[in-house]
């Protein structure tokens, strides 16, 4: 049933493609043409870098987050659509003491009242080493109950770890209602 739901969340991405595209924020030209795999995670790097200044700009209170953590991944682009079946992904890095130890890809499938598609960034903060062990073992989920805090001026003030994870979003463009972080499946590989 996971791997239907997945499936049809998938198809409703691409199903979205053409209009994602349209957002300001999407960048999908990279799909349709051949790019090394160096050139790729060189690209990848700098709009990660691009994404971890964003962040610090828009709430300068979040370098604590950056100070504190074991470890942090920067999802520089997620891109999200569904028309009730929906589906989101990304690639982005892990970072630990100032250096990319790996790459990750999120996945997400969801069920529900939602419409449209968007593109945001995603940071997760990991708080401790047995977390960071749990997510480098390359299957790490979050489960419905999970939520991430839209990142605004001071928004980090109040934002806590919760069960070893801090989650910050910031919408780079598009429109859909329904929003979450709950049921995302990461992927984890070293580098």
């Amino acid at each position: 049933m996971k791997r239907i739901v997945m499936l049809a969340g998938l198809l409703a991405i691409v199903q979205f493609g053409v209009g994602l595209a349209t957002c300001e924020a999407a960048n999908l030209g990279g799909l349709f043409g051949r790019k090394s795999e160096a050139h790729k995670a060189r690209s990848l790097h700098r709009k990660v870098e691009a994404a971890v200044t964003r962040f610090k700009e828009e709430d300068p209170g979040i370098q604590k987050f950056f100070d504190k953590s074991v470890a942090y991944v920067v999802f520089p682009n997620v891109v999200k659509a569904g028309i009730g079946f929906g589906g989101a992904m990304g690639k982005g890095e892990v970072i630990q003491d100032g250096k990319v130890i790996g790459t990750s890809t999120m996945t997400q499938a969801t069920v529900g009242f939602q419409f449209g598609g968007q593109a945001y960034i995603e940071i997760l903060f990991i708080d401790d080493e047995n977390t960071l062990l749990d997510f480098k073992r390359g299957s790490f989920e979050f489960g419905a109950q999970v939520s991430a805090v839209a990142l605004t001026v001071g928004a980090s003030d109040n934002a806590t770890f919760d069960q070893g994870i801090a989650i910050f979003t910031m919408e780079r463009g598009g429109l859909m209602y329904e929003a979450t972080v709950g049921g995302q499946v990461f992927s984890f590989q070293n580098k």
